[in-house]
């Protein structure tokens, strides 16, 4: 299966080309703010599927930059997924539960109707709806609270912060799944062939289990690599950022499981393998 990517350095495409041979694209091959470029790569290339893991992901900026972040997030996908479909071949794209408003405490189910609460989101689903509408065979994979041994994300945030600081102040009212890279990338692979082989596509989230706060979640990061940080649950309202949280991201995977026998992964085993790859010794 010849796998064309879009992404290279993030942590799904990283992982991806960690998994699989795989044809990964860069900024410098592949720039998402020119969609039309985009597209001519996929017409031009000798690909059985398309994956697209690369995206505008700086939520707080995006509030300043909705522009770059439509084309992005969503003109360079609807592009690609035409592209894609005029070569009756597959299109799969990474989305995110910033998509719905994030409130309520129930799992978000994959026609439950969208309203972002902020720029990035409002962007992400541009590009839904330009995948869909592109009317090819496609799938798009609904993530969350992505995290990995690479790139930014929450765990290295910890870490990092657990270097120098005995206490930290974490939101405890925003609720939702971790969810490894390492993770997505098999589940993008799988779904991939699966569909190169004819199996329909659609929407579905993938998210880790069990659902949980951004504060628990950095209580076990620091209680799994031995660092004794004190952490104090706060509400997202005392800690303001340019971009609105959703504070519900919880995620119904069952449609993902029934179509390509994907469970939703489990966090804190993902977690231990992030912290080995790290080189950090794990407290079990």
């Amino acid at each position: 299966m010849r796998v064309l990517v879009f992404g290279k350095t993030g942590q799904v495409a990283t992982e991806l080309s960690r998994q699989a041979d795989v044809v990964a694209l860069g900024r410098d091959d592949a720039d998402l703010s020119d969609p039309k470029g985009c597209a001519s790569i996929i017409q031009d290339a000798q690909a059985d599927v398309v994956i697209n893991a690369a995206a505008y992901t700086a939520v707080d900026k995006a509030e300043d930059e909705e522009a770059l972040a439509n084309v992005v997030n969503g003109d360079a996908p609807s592009t690609m997924a035409q592209a894609a479909a005029a070569k009756n071949i597959p299109f799969l794209h990474v989305s995110t539960d910033y998509v719905f408003n994030g409130e309520g405490q129930h799992f978000w189910a994959t026609d439950d109707p969208v309203s972002p609460c902020n720029a990035y989101g409002r962007s992400k689903l541009l590009g839904e709806e330009g995948v869909r509408a592109a009317a090819g065979h496609h799938a798009i994979l609904r993530t969350s609270w992505v995290f990995s041994s690479h790139g930014n994300n929450f765990v290295k945030t910890m870490l990092r912060l657990s270097e120098t600081r005995d206490a930290l102040s974490i939101v405890s009212d925003q609720i939702g799944g971790p969810t490894p890279a390492a993770d997505i990338a098999s589940a993008l692979l799988t779904m991939a062939d699966a569909m190169v082989s004819g199996q329909e596509g659609g929407t579905f989230h993938f998210a880790g289990a069990p659902a949980t706060s951004w504060s628990k979640f950095a209580s076990e990061i620091f209680a799994l690599a031995g660092r004794n940080v004190d952490v104090t649950e706060i509400l997202t309202k005392d800690y303001p950022t340019p971009a609105a949280r959703p504070l519900n991201s919880r995620m119904d995977c069952l449609a993902l499981e029934k179509d390509f026998g994907i469970k939703c992964p489990d966090w804190k085993l993902g977690l231990i393998k992030v912290l080995k790859d790290l080189g950090i010794e794990t407290h079990v």
